[in-house]
């Protein structure tokens, strides 16, 4: 510790003159001289109170990936499902709270960090920084934005099938006219502009997870509900499979991926303010996630769908629930989607804020307005055309997020933590940390696997701008 000590004392006396208002970057090794960062000024604004950072982590992990929870707990069962439910979110509370440790705690000795390559690059070193966490991190936060247009989209066509069973429009119209909603609101300068729409999206979380699960018991209580199965379908290697790719949907759906980056919208000091925020997030988490999860699989059993939504209709698109009913719960999906799609594309905003941006000239100057607002729609419109050319999607995220989602949540954080407070190896701490770090970092690799051969099966129906 005392050694930790020095070391970010002097780096905090060498990098005095790299401040700006109210926060300090870090600086790549070797660099002296002044220079102001344009995506922490601009994009990581450090001006939020806890409650704030309460909303931003909210809509980043209560997200709609939950609708998938009662199909991933029909690959797993009831004992296993809960079992991982429980362990998933006490796992992630314990690492986002390590996480969040780590990042006082340099504050603390003057040394603020604001992005998470950041924080790997002063703690693992600037290789683990520039070559491993950034560009994991850009995939796993670009791969939401697209699978948030793609889901966005599937929501808007279903309403339009309500009241169109037999109507023309195909799937990537209604990815396209769900990105011109995105495109707007990425023009939103900040990551703390947005405070006051993921407290909206906090409430729209907790409206859908309702609806979702209000209408599984209405269904699983009436006679038009399918016979409910637990047992596990498939072939001994389909069973093992499946399973792993059920715990990656599970961890998937934990995940966040930019703790650092939501902690850097707090106004200093710091301290204690995200374990407040953490505990309204999981406050949230907890009603919505295991509500989700046990009433769906209550209702449908292993004939849960990957969206839990698309249960609500029969196998000849007949409305199993009164279709205004159905249309409230997607209207409800599709505002929040636009919320978590704005959420992850702020690390995004923040590297082209501080390519393209004159942190010496105002927010607002036509300098930095003409670039954000070109590259920002860029961002948008090439996260849209991937959406629709690749309706399929969800299959490739599923191996991004085995790669990014259980390294940046489950891994990384405990390693930071053992590598910054150095606690002794006799401690419990030490060994539980190890013990996170390798099971976790076991479970990627095989969810990985399990995601690639997911899409190897899939792939004979793959096809550019497929209607499904």
């Amino acid at each position: 510790m005392a050694s930790l000590h020095q070391s970010s004392k002097a780096v905090h006396e060498e990098e005095d003159l790299n401040t700006v208002p109210s926060q300090v970057t870090v600086l790549p090794q070797g660099q002296g001289k002044e220079e102001l960062d344009a995506g922490a000024r601009f994009v990581l604004k450090s001006k939020g109170s806890w409650i704030h950072g309460g909303y931003h982590l909210t809509t980043s992990i209560v997200a709609p990936a939950l609708l998938s929870l009662p199909y991933a707990f029909a690959s797993l069962g009831w004992a296993a499902g809960i079992m991982c439910l429980v362990v998933g979110a006490l796992v992630t509370f314990y690492s986002y709270n390590l996480i969040s440790l780590v990042l006082e705690h340099h504050a603390q000795l003057g040394h603020r960090h604001l992005r998470f390559r950041d924080m790997a690059h002063d703690i693992l070193g600037p290789r683990w920084g520039r070559y491993y966490v950034g560009p994991v991190q850009f995939m796993v936060c670009y791969g939401a934005v697209v699978g948030s247009t793609l889901l966005g989209g599937q929501c808007m066509k279903a309403i339009y099938l309500l009241s169109h069973p037999n109507g023309s429009m195909k799937l990537y119209e209604f990815v396209i006219i769900f990105g011109s909603f995105m495109l707007i609101l990425a023009q939103i300068p900040s990551f703390h502009s947005l405070r006051h729409i993921n407290l909206v999206s906090l409430v729209l979380s907790l409206a859908y997870s309702a609806c979702a699960a209000a209408g599984s018991i209405y269904i699983g209580s009436s006679s038009k509900a399918p016979e409910k199965d637990y047992s596990l379908k498939g072939n001994t290697e389909t069973r093992v499979f499946g399973i792993f790719n059920a715990i990656a949907i599970i961890a998937t759906t934990f995940g966040n991926g930019i703790i650092p980056e939501i902690q850097a919208t707090l106004a200093p000091p710091v301290k204690g303010k995200m374990f407040k925020g953490l505990c309204v997030c999981y406050a949230v988490l907890i009603v919505t996630f295991f509500s989700v999860a046990i009433s769906g699989y209550w209702a449908f059993g292993n004939q849960s769908e990957g969206l839990i939504l698309n249960n609500f209709l029969d196998e000849d698109g007949n409305a199993l629930l009164p279709k205004s009913f159905i249309l409230i719960t997607n209207i409800f999906t599709i505002l929040q989607l636009s919320a978590v799609g704005v959420v992850y594309l702020q690390p995004t905003n923040e590297v082209l804020e501080r390519t393209f941006a004159d942190p010496m000239s105002g927010e607002f100057s036509a300098r930095n307005v003409i670039p954000r607002l070109i590259s920002r729609s860029l961002s948008v419109i090439i996260a849209t055309t991937i959406a629709a050319m690749l309706p399929f999607f969800g299959d490739i995220n599923a191996v991004i997020g085995a790669f990014g989602f259980l390294p940046l949540d489950f891994v990384l954080p405990v390693v930071f933590f053992n590598l910054t407070f150095k606690p002794s190896k006799r401690s419990l701490i030490f060994w539980l940390n190890v013990t996170i770090a390798a099971v976790f970092s076991t479970m990627g690799v095989i969810a990985a696997i399990a995601a690639v051969r997911q899409i190897s099966l899939d792939a004979s129906t793959y096809q550019l701008f497929a209607n499904v």
